[in-house]
C-alpha cells in the first residue's frame, strides 16, 4: 500500500448535489429554492426575524450580567485531600500548592488558584499554600497542626 493508494471506502462520500442543471435534473431552474421572494435571492439571513412582530429576543427582559473581574477557583475539599496522601499521592513534608495538586491528580488544571473547603475530616499535618480557603477548612487544618499561607490582600487604591 502506497499514499498515492489511499481512497474513502465506496458510499463514504457523497458527491454534492449540482443545482440548476437543467430540468432533468430534478434541482433545474430554481435550483430548489421555491419561486422568487427573499428567501430565494442569494445573501439572505433572517435568523430571528418574525415578520415584523416584536422577535422573542426582543420581547424577553434583560437580566443579570457577567462580573468580568470574577474569579474563577478550583473547589478542593478536605476529604479529596486527604484521600490522596492515603493514596501516597501527596507527600505530608511538601507545601500543598496548585501545582502539587495537578501533579497528584486531584485537580485537572490550575484556574485562578485553589480553594479548600471543609467537606470531610483531615488527619495529616499539611502546609498550604493556596488563593482562599474557608473558616471550616482553616480550623480543621489547624487542629490537625498544620498551616495555611493565604495571599494578602491587595490594599485599597489611594
Amino acid at each position: 500500500m502506497k499514499l498515492n493508494e489511499l481512497r474513502d471506502k465506496d458510499g463514504a462520500t457523497k458527491s454534492r448535489k449540482r443545482l440548476g442543471r437543467g430540468i432533468g435534473s430534478g434541482s433545474g431552474k430554481t435550483a430548489g429554492r421555491g419561486v422568487k421572494g427573499q428567501k430565494a435571492r442569494s445573501g439572505v439571513a433572517i435568523n430571528g426575524f418574525e415578520g415584523g412582530q416584536m422577535p422573542l429576543y426582543r420581547r424577553l427582559p434583560k437580566r443579570g450580567f457577567k462580573n468580568l473581574f470574577a474569579k474563577d477557583f478550583n473547589t478542593v475539599s478536605l476529604a479529596r485531600i486527604q484521600a490522596a496522601v492515603d493514596a501516597k499521592k501527596l507527600d505530608a513534608n511538601e507545601t500543598v500548592t496548585a501545582e502539587v495538586l495537578v501533579k497528584a491528580g486531584v485537580i485537572r488544571r490550575v484556574k485562578d488558584g485553589v480553594r479548600i473547603l471543609s467537606d470531610g475530616e483531615l488527619k495529616a499535618k499539611l502546609s498550604f499554600d493556596v488563593a482562599g480557603a474557608s473558616k471550616a477548612a482553616l480550623e480543621k487544618i489547624e487542629k490537625a497542626g498544620g498551616s495555611v499561607k493565604l495571599p494578602e490582600p491587595a490594599a485599597a487604591a489611594e
